[in-house]
């Protein structure tokens, strides 16, 4: 006996004879539906009085049958994830609409959601008979223009487009597209979601989705939008209201949107619900910065806590079910080298966090030994510290011509680099780059890098390093002052730079230079980097006379 999905309680014999012969019905390609199978579909929803609906194959066979409620249909599981890029499912939707009404917002969400051929309705009046079709098929989307065309009302009975040229002339499309343009690895919606309690709740919003903007560009991501809600208190489940997530759903359709980006650090559960409501890919700003570190992590160091962060943060999400866990990481967020190890049991994933701690330990004890030799050599040493894309490794290459990679993103150094500077004094002494710091920083990831810190707690002088130009400046530096005095290196003697001064304009200049034990720098266009090393020379302590310049 052919099976029935959806809403079958209460079925009355005849409407069940009629949904079960149904199955027998065929479409020829170059029909959308065929008069025989819209009497068919008719007719069962006039009997049960609720919506019905088919799923039709490109062969032209009726891959299931589907009954709703009068006002809704709910499909079957055919895969929640998306078909490749440029393909379809290969499935169309023709269901009936009792009240004559037009596409739905969960027909559009099917459409596009689950890459279906094409959603048809058919229309009915009053009296039950069919009155007229209209249907939506997926395109390309470009700048405003949706995702989706919808065509209709067409009165029952007149022609239909060729259902076979249609669709192909449409993969085709999609696939010229996709030859011709720069692919994202995703297009993303950006969520912040915060209460209302405290003073300024707004403008912390608004700086903290600017730096999620900054983080998802770094990571590769199209951020297409983004959204605020400030709420009497977070909703356990969403996160958001469920209206607002409603509306997020209809703007990811609108935008071609296929993951959500939430600036928090979501519970298992959160996430996992937030995912199976919407059909989409959901992380949160631990994985999105995990997979920041993931993609530039160059050394084995690097690499293996790049992994252990990744693991660490991943093993309560292991027991989710396999397609839930997908659209969670889904490649954003469980990129690198911890890549192949997401999804392994749990046991398996414990004891590789055992071997990460036990390969680490080992490294450190490598480190510890270089740092020895450099305080055998009796060289001072600089640690470069602060904020991400302060301009650290900038400030770094002008000092010394180092050579390290500079990029205006976040996170772009990951692995520490010392190297030789020469004092205004004439003396020899080693600066060393270090990871940039962030607030809320994922607590996984930093007691992973935590280690690397150790290079600085050795330091005779921190120079720490402040993006002038940014607006965010007083809160990057509170953060900043937080992560150094819970790294214990609160004590060591700092040196305050405000950099990149050539993006202000003469009255901002003056405006910091109120503080006079600030120095102020352009690392790129080299401005104070003089002054900058006369004031280090005069806050290192004296080395002795045979201080080993080639201790590095």
């Amino acid at each position: 006996m052919p099976d029935l999905s959806g809403n079958t309680t209460g079925l009355s014999p005849l409407a069940q004879q009629l949904l079960e012969r149904i199955y027998r019905r065929r479409v020829p390609p170059d029909r959308i539906a065929t008069p025989e199978l819209v009497r068919s579909l008719v007719e069962a929803s006039r009997i049960s009085k609720r919506q019905v609906g088919v799923l039709v194959h490109r062969s032209g066979e009726v891959d299931s049958v589907i009954v709703g409620t009068p006002t809704g249909l709910m499909l079957p599981d055919i895969g929640r994830l998306r078909a490749a890029h440029g393909r379809f499912r290969a499935l169309r939707l023709i269901h009936t609409h009792l009240f004559s009404e037009g596409l739905t917002q969960d027909d559009l969400v099917d459409l596009t959601r689950l890459r279906l051929d094409l959603v048809c309705a058919i229309q009915l009046t009053p009296e039950g008979e069919p009155r007229s079709l209209v249907w939506a098929y997926n395109v390309p989307s470009e700048g405003e223009r949706k995702p989706y065309e919808i065509v209709g009302p067409v009165p029952y009975g007149h022609p239909q487009p060729h259902f076979g040229e249609l669709i192909a002339s449409l993969e085709e499309e999609f696939a010229r597209r996709r030859r011709s343009r720069e692919v994202h690895t995703s297009r993303a919606i950006l969520i912040h979601v915060g209460t209302k309690k405290r003073a300024g709740a707004n403008a912390r919003a608004q700086a903290s989705m600017e730096e999620l903007r900054h983080l998802t560009h770094s990571a590769g991501i199209a951020a297409v939008d983004s959204l605020i809600q400030l709420r009497d208190q977070i909703d356990p489940k969403f996160v958001l209201g469920r209206g607002k997530l409603e509306s997020v759903v209809t703007r990811a359709i609108d935008m071609d949107a296929d993951l959500l980006i939430f600036d928090c650090e979501l519970s298992p559960t959160q996430a996992n619900s937030i995912a199976q409501r919407t059909d989409l890919r959901v992380i949160d700003r631990t994985q999105l910065i995990l997979d920041i570190f993931a993609q530039r992590a160059e050394t084995r160091d690097g690499k293996l806590q790049v992994e252990l962060a990744q693991l660490k943060y991943n093993l309560p999400r292991l027991n989710q079910k396999d397609d839930a866990l997908s659209r969670l990481t889904g490649g954003i967020g469980g990129r690198g080298p911890g890549e192949t190890k997401l999804e392994i049991g749990r046991r398996r994933a414990k004891e590789r966090v055992n071997q990460l701690e036990k390969q680490l330990k080992s490294l450190v004890e490598q480190r510890e030994q270089r740092r020895r030799k450099r305080q055998n050599s009796q060289l001072p040493v600089i640690a470069i510290v602060g904020y991400t894309n302060a301009g650290k490794s900038t400030l770094l290459n002008a000092l010394t011509g180092a050579g390290v990679l500079a990029e205006d993103k976040l996170f772009a150094t990951l692995d520490t680099r010392a190297r030789r500077l020469r004092l205004a004094d004439g003396r020899t002494a080693i600066i060393s780059d270090t990871v940039g710091l962030i607030r809320d920083m994922p607590k996984d990831l930093f007691s992973a890098f935590r280690a690397t810190f150790e290079e600085a707690a050795d330091a005779d002088l921190l120079l720490e390093i402040a993006d002038a130009s940014s607006e965010e400046l007083d809160a990057h530096l509170e953060a900043t002052s937080k992560l150094l005095s819970s790294l214990n290196l609160a004590d060591i003697p700092r040196l305050l730079v405000k950099n990149k001064i050539d993006r202000l304009n003469s009255e901002q200049r003056d405006n910091h230079r109120i503080d006079p034990g600030v120095l102020f720098v352009s690392a790129r266009d080299k401005t104070g980097l003089h002054e900058l090393l006369t004031r280090i020379s005069e806050l290192l302590p004296a080395a002795p006379a045979f201080a080993n310049a080639d201790a590095l």
